[in-house]
């Protein structure tokens, strides 16, 4: 129930917030003022060498709101995957599959999305338990893939990070995919303090998204 939880709660955000960083206080204050802008899943990640503590601050103060999921990001191995689930990961992303990493999110009911690029590395994923891959790097493929993946896997979730903005996250969104990673730019407005930019643009992020998808 605690996996399908977390599932449930990234569909209904539809856009995930990958928060870099390069302090403690920058990536807390990124994630806040993206769940302030209606982006409640959160992707804190392993390029920041305090994600743990970033991770384990946003769990204490959201771990029980129903419409927040703070994750763990550009994890690379089941260690760093340990260690963030410890500190109160409720889901794991990777830049790439580990069958290693697979195994110890599944034994701890953990959501893991690794990235992908081919119809045999998303197959391979699925009989690895995983629910949810990420096509990674999106820029490299364009929203036109997505269709060619739900042909044979029609039954295929997919979250795309990487090319992702706001001139084309309305096509992604009709294109199929179930999530969206943002990321470079609301961390840009991070580092130069510009929380409240963060803020309005994950609200214009949100809105497409969720009107291209009819909701």
């Amino acid at each position: 129930m605690k996996k399908l939880k977390v599932l449930n709660t990234l569909e209904k955000c539809g856009v995930v917030a990958v928060v870099r960083g390069n302090t403690k206080d920058v990536g807390v204050k990124i994630s806040k003022a993206c769940i302030e802008g209606n982006v409640g899943a959160i992707e804190v990640t392993y390029t920041n060498k305090f994600a743990n503590d970033i991770i384990r601050e946003l769990d204490e103060i959201y771990g029980d709101y129903d419409d927040v999921v703070i994750g763990a990001g550009t994890v690379l191995d089941e260690e760093t995957a340990r260690l963030a689930i410890l500190a109160g990961a409720k889901y794991v992303v990777s830049p790439s599959f580990n069958e290693e990493t697979a195994k110890l999110c599944n034994r701890y009911m953990v959501p893991y999305i690794p990235g992908v690029m081919t119809i045999n590395e998303i197959i391979k994923a699925h009989e690895n338990g995983v629910d949810i891959v990420k096509i990674f790097p999106g820029s490299a493929f364009g929203p036109g893939y997505i269709a060619a993946i739900k042909g044979p896997l029609p039954h295929a979730s997919a979250m795309v990070t990487g090319g992702v903005n706001l001139d084309n996250i309305d096509t992604w969104a009709k294109a199929g995919v179930d999530l969206v990673g943002i990321g470079g730019e609301l961390n840009k407005l991070g580092e130069a303090g510009k929380f409240e930019d963060i803020t309005s643009t994950c609200k214009q992020y949100v809105e497409k998204f969720k009107k291209a998808r009819g909701h």
